[in-house]
């Protein structure tokens, strides 16, 4: 049965947000009270969070699918609605978040560090929120927006300062359950190690982790054994050691060329060349391991490296080991640069970024895409003429219907916003009212506004005429 699983397909689905309400106040003696519909409540997100006590994702192995709470539609009485709860998954230490195309979208490391798998949809405005002096009595709301939804992949790199590596059954396992108080599973037969063991050594003043990486094999690198596996939990640690069996029973292998193998397959995985380097000649309280030891220890000290001779059964120079590797670690953590405290960079808009583009296709559809125009879509009830007006006018005053004029559309050509897999398309009619003109004063009620002399009257709608183009920009909620 799987125990450990270090990558995984994970697909999240962020809460959709609540509708707004249209409503009208009543009460005795007060039947027109004005629009007192609330807003929805926001969608719930789901959001990565590190967790020191989860070491694996096996959870998510077993159950891909996540997803949040959707936000309460809004309510008469100017009742908003509740907002969806977060959906927080605890992660190991050390996880990557990739998108399908293997593209980094965050790097996980650190206790409490977070992120946003998927956004919760906004909450529909109501139309309390969409009164104004000229549109006094909505009679529609905003819908809320659906959440994302996504596909990612986590990848778990082990966080360790020191990855003990070598061919299977050299003693890596018992190396660290002897430096550390790691209890790993113990055996004479390859692969005893089916996954990464982590360790807290302490040597003196400094307290460093080890990590022991299941054995590799020739091939490693490109998927033989376990090897591709699991390389990659070698890749944060700051100092190698390399394990070599000097008891070993194989007649084709010896200390040096498992060296040169697993150095082939180090090469060959990228990345790790700057890595500080030991050797570790491990089994010596065997008799004829004791003695080739000593046979290949000055070729190895020839090549720069610096070789101990231990024993993890005898206990034998386990002691001078664990201090060799303070010292490197130590002077790989004074080696990074100082983490700089948080910056807010404020990025401005160009002045003459006008937040959407139009483009004319092959077919001779013309498309409009924008955060702003697809958002407004999505948050129309197309049911509600009313709506669609009041959508119209938001378009018009973005500036879209311009924009559509510059690129040659004509009445009747088709238009569609947002991407190919969800537009809305219509045929369009060129008004530079846009909805103004189709359905006149939207969201008026003479019923609740004061007795007006009939010349102001005529004077205020003129100068409602005159400045549709400059109408309020309606509230956003966020």
């Amino acid at each position: 049965m799987t125990t450990f699983v270090d990558r995984v397909e994970l697909h999240v689905a962020a809460g959709n947000g609540g509708h707004g309400c249209a409503s009208v106040h009543r009460e005795k003696f007060k039947p027109l009270g004005g629009p007192d519909g609330g807003n929805g409540g926001r969608g719930g997100d789901v959001i990565l969070v590190v967790d020191q006590s989860v070491t694996t994702l096996l959870d998510y192995h077993h159950s891909p699918h996540r997803k949040a709470t959707n936000g309460k539609p809004g309510e008469g009485g100017n009742r908003s609605g509740k907002d969806g709860q977060d959906l927080i998954l605890p992660v190991p230490d050390g996880t990557v978040v990739l998108d399908k195309q293997g593209n980094v979208l965050a790097d996980l490391v650190g206790h409490g560090t977070s992120y946003v798998a998927a956004q919760g949809g906004r909450g529909g405005l109501g139309n309390a929120a969409l009164a104004s002096a000229r549109r006094k009595a909505p009679g529609f709301a905003l819908l809320g927006e659906p959440g994302d939804l996504q596909d990612i992949v986590l990848e778990l790199k082990t966080v360790a300062d020191v990855a003990l590596v070598g061919y299977p059954s050299a003693g890596k396992s018992s190396l660290i359950s002897v430096l550390s108080a790691a209890k790993p599973k113990i055996a004479d037969y390859p692969f005893t190690t089916l996954v990464p063991n982590l360790g807290v050594v302490t040597a003196g003043e400094t307290v460093y982790t080890i990590a022991d990486v299941p054995g590799l094999i020739p091939g490693a690198s490109e998927g033989r054994g376990l090897g591709l596996e699991f390389l990659r939990h070698v890749e944060r640690c700051s100092v190698l050691v390399h394990v070599l069996d000097t008891a070993t029973l194989e007649s084709d292998r010896d200390p040096v060329s498992d060296l040169d193998i697993i150095e082939a397959e180090l090469r060959q995985y990228g990345g790790l060349d700057d890595r500080p380097r030991i050797v570790v000649l491990n089994k010596i309280d065997v008799p004829d391991g004791k003695d080739l030891a000593q046979m290949v220890r000055p070729d190895l000290e020839e090549r720069g490296y610096r070789v101990f001779e231990v024993s993890a059964v005898a206990h034998t120079g386990l002691k001078e080991l664990s201090y060799a590797l303070a010292e490197l670690v130590g002077q790989a953590r004074a080696a990074k640069p100082k983490e700089e405290a948080t910056r807010i960079v404020i990025r401005p808009k160009a002045v003459d970024d006008t937040g959407f583009t139009v483009v004319q296709e092959e077919d001779g559809l013309y498309r409009v895409r924008g955060e702003k125009p697809e958002r407004w879509v999505r948050q129309t009830d197309f049911n509600n003429d009313e709506a669609v007006g009041y959508l119209a006018d938001r378009l018009n005053r973005l500036g879209v219907e311009e924009e559509l004029m510059k690129a040659g559309a004509r009445s009747g050509d088709g238009v569609a916003i947002g991407p190919e897999d969800n537009a809305v398309v219509f045929d369009w009619e060129p008004t530079m009212m846009a909805g103004a003109e189709m359905l006149g004063r939207r969201g008026e009620d003479h019923r609740l506004e004061a007795p007006r002399p009939a010349a102001q009257r005529r004077k205020d709608r003129q100068a409602e005429r005159d400045e549709a183009e400059r109408e309020y920009d309606d509230f956003e909620p966020f």
